[in-house]
């Protein structure tokens, strides 16, 4: 049987660098309440539904049927195409549909971009935390390796102990 393993983006943000940000920029014990009209989103939030479906490897139309698949309900192309023109103000995306929007175009930014407006953060399963362990895992590997060859140098310019 084939070892296939996952490729793992080293560039992302670590989930422990944006909770130490978010730490830092909430001290303890000085929760302050939000700006008035700060958490009006309809405009960033559509815009996050529509980035997700742009980025979906369904069309609007597979992924209208898959949510309607998942929740019973009939949802349409035209459902979708409302909730995320500007133009239609009084068309909003239901919440009892994101998790089914998510699941439908595999991505929970939606979901993510409003936890994050209250302080919280999504994360998708164990398997976020494995490869940010990997990546860590991958990352001593290649230190040890420069670490490695500087200790030789050391020893070829006829230094007697190299450890440090």
């Amino acid at each position: 049987m084939p070892n296939f393993r996952k490729k793992i983006d080293i560039n992302q943000t670590s989930i422990f660098d944006v909770l130490l940000q978010h730490a830092e920029n909430s001290p303890e014990g000085t929760k302050k309440s939000p700006p008035d009209g700060s958490l009006d989103v309809d405009k960033q939030f559509r815009e996050a539904i529509s980035a997700a479906l742009k980025d979906s490897k369904l069309s609007r139309y597979g992924v209208a049927a898959r949510m309607s698949e998942l929740t019973g309900s009939e949802i349409t192309k035209s459902m979708l195409d409302s909730w995320t023109a500007e133009s239609k103000e009084n068309h909003r995306f239901p919440a009892i549909y994101l998790p089914a929007f998510c699941e439908a175009v595999g991505s929970a930014e939606p979901l993510a971009m409003l936890a994050r407006l209250v302080g919280v953060f999504v994360l998708p399963s164990p398997d976020a935390l494995r490869a940010e362990i990997q990546r860590l895992e991958e990352e001593i590997t290649v230190k040890q390796r420069e670490k490695k060859k500087r200790m030789l140098f050391l020893k070829e310019m006829g230094e007697k102990d190299p450890s440090i």
